[in-house]
């Protein structure tokens, strides 16, 4: 039987090489493909089908989420597990949403992250036990995570959750009929008002309050 053949998407070159190490300890897994942004990782799907991917959430380019949703659009085969540092529930749902199979956090055992791509293709759920124990003990959204939300434009909350559902600014003015540029405008002054600053800040905090923004609150 031939080994199952994964790529790792990370834009971490030690963080690769670990995860390389950590699966070619198993006979039966193969990494056959290193990509170090989302682009490149489809682009590695698109000529290899390898049958598991495990991608990383924050990564330049196209991220995780963008990556997954291009995949479920094109039909592709291969199957994806998230690896994250994040441990949260409404992140880990929106990363289900867009068609992830397993949710694992950085730092999972040796035999876990094996154990992860063995059940994923097979065609089976896998939500490592970090993540499975951050679910018993976290709570819903808190009141003051919608409170930030109110302070945003109705506009600002529809960039924001596209923002959240991995698209570009210019994939955002084609949804919204505006210009990439009034999109970049909009990530600015949400930037400012929620006191947040950094190249992914915004991408995050989108994605920690996907659940609040696909609901209707404004």
């Amino acid at each position: 039987m031939n080994p199952i053949p994964v790529l790792l998407a990370d834009d971490h070159p030690v963080v690769r090489r670990g995860l390389k190490a950590t699966i070619e300890d198993d006979k039966d897994l193969q990494v056959v493909a290193e990509a170090a942004d989302g682009n490149d990782a489809l682009r590695l799907m698109e000529e290899l089908s390898p049958a598991v991917a495990i991608l990383d959430i924050d990564m330049p380019g196209l991220n995780g989420l963008g990556v997954a949703r291009e995949v479920k659009q094109r039909s592709l085969s291969t199957r994806i597990i998230f690896m994250t540092f994040h441990a949260d529930e409404d992140l880990m749902r929106a990363a289900m949403d867009v068609g992830g199979k397993g949710y694992l956090l950085k730092g999972s055992e040796t035999e876990e992250v094996c154990a992860a791509i063995h059940a994923v293709n097979a065609g089976r759920t896998y939500i490592g036990s970090a993540m499975a124990a951050v679910l018993l003990n976290q709570k819903t959204e808190s009141a003051g995570s919608a409170i930030n939300l109110k302070i945003l434009t109705l506009t600002e909350k529809k960039v924001l959750r596209l923002i959240a559902d991995g698209l570009s600014s210019k994939e955002i003015g084609d949804e919204l009929g505006i210009h990439y540029r009034t999109v970049e405008n909009h990530r600015t002054n949400m930037c400012r008002k929620l006191e947040i600053e950094g190249a992914n800040a915004l991408a995050r905090f989108a994605l920690q309050h996907r659940a609040a923004l696909h609901e209707r609150l404004y």
